[in-house]
C-alpha cells in the first residue's frame, strides 16, 4: 500500500517510456498509467490528454482509460500508479492535482519539462494532509 511505502523503485526501462512520452509532447501534460501484477511486472499505459486546456491541466481520455483498466486486467494488474507531466513548472503537485487526486491507494508520478532539456520524475503517496514526497529510485534491466 503506497501510503506505507517509503520509497518507489521501478525499472529503468519503464521510466525511459515514460519519459520518451512527455519528451514527444513538450508542449502539454502527457498522461498516462502504470499497472503492475503479483510478479511484479509493470506496464505503462499512455493515455491522451482531452483537456480544453492541455498546457497547465490533464483529463484523461476516458474510453482509452477504460480500455487501459481492461488491458490491465487481462494481464492480471491492478493500477499502480498515475502519471503526468508539467510542461512549465516543477514536478510537484499543483493545487489542482491534489484536489483531483481520487485514488488513495496508487502512486502518483510528476515529470516536469521545465528546464530546457532536464527531465525530473517525482512519485508521491496522497496522505490525510494531501500528497507526500518518496523517494523514486530507478532499478536496471
Amino acid at each position: 500500500m503506497p501510503t506505507d511505502t517509503a520509497n518507489l523503485s521501478l525499472p529503468r526501462p519503464l521510466v525511459n517510456k515514460i519519459l520518451a512520452h512527455a519528451q514527444k509532447n513538450p508542449d502539454v501534460e502527457v498522461c498516462g498509467l502504470i499497472g503492475n501484477s503479483t510478479t511484479q511486472q509493470k506496464d505503462y499505459y499512455p493515455i491522451e490528454n482531452v483537456s480544453r486546456n492541455p498546457r497547465c491541466h490533464f483529463l484523461m481520455d476516458a474510453p482509452q482509460q477504460i480500455s487501459a483498466i481492461k488491458q490491465m486486467r487481462d494481464k492480471n494488474q491492478q493500477l499502480f500508479a498515475i502519471i503526468h507531466s508539467h510542461p512549465d513548472t516543477v514536478a510537484s503537485p499543483s493545487r489542482q492535482d491534489i484536489e483531483e487526486s481520487g485514488y488513495k491507494d496508487v502512486f502518483y508520478l510528476i515529470i516536469s519539462l521545465n528546464t530546457k532539456g532536464v527531465l525530473e520524475m517525482r512519485a508521491y503517496t496522497q496522505q490525510q494532509k494531501g500528497m507526500q514526497e518518496i523517494d523514486l529510485v530507478l532499478e536496471d534491466g
